[in-house]
C-alpha cells in the first residue's frame, strides 16, 4: 500500500466546497499518516495567496483556513503551479508560509513517486 498521497486542487474561492474538501482530504491524509504533497493549479492557485481563504468555508462547516493552517503547521508541501500563479499576477511574495511556486514537472514527479493521486 502507498504511502505518499498527492492532492490535485483546480478550483479555488469560485467553488468553496470542492477547494475545501482537497484541503480537508490533505488533513486526512496527513493524519492518517501519508505523505501528502498538496498541487494547486488554475484557480486554486488563489488558495495559497495570502488572506484568500479566511473566510473560505465548505457546506459541512469545514473551514479552509484552519485546515491550510494544520497543513503548514505539519510542513505539508502546498506547490503552487508557475503559470497559474503568473496568469494570475501571483508572486511567490505573495504565498501564504510554506507555499511555492512549482512547475508541472514536480506534480509528474510527486504522482510518480508511489503516489495515490486525488484531483478535485
Amino acid at each position: 500500500m502507498t504511502e505518499n498521497v498527492v492532492i490535485v486542487i483546480s478550483c479555488g474561492t469560485n467553488n468553496p466546497n470542492r477547494s475545501t474538501r482537497g484541503i480537508h482530504l490533505a488533513t486526512v491524509a496527513h493524519k492518517e499518516g501519508k505523505n501528502v504533497t498538496v498541487f494547486l493549479l488554475d484557480e486554486a492557485v488563489n488558495l495559497a495567496k495570502e488572506g484568500m481563504i479566511d473566510y473560505l468555508r465548505a457546506a459541512t462547516g469545514d473551514i479552509a483556513d484552519d485546515l491550510m493552517t494544520y497543513l503548514q503547521a505539519h510542513e505539508v508541501p502546498i506547490l503552487v503551479c508557475t503559470p497559474c500563479a503568473q496568469a494570475r499576477r501571483i508572486a511567490q511574495e505573495d504565498l501564504i508560509e510554506g507555499a511555492r511556486l512549482a512547475p508541472a514537472t514536480e506534480l509528474i514527479q510527486a504522482a510518480c513517486n508511489d503516489a495515490t493521486v486525488i484531483s478535485l
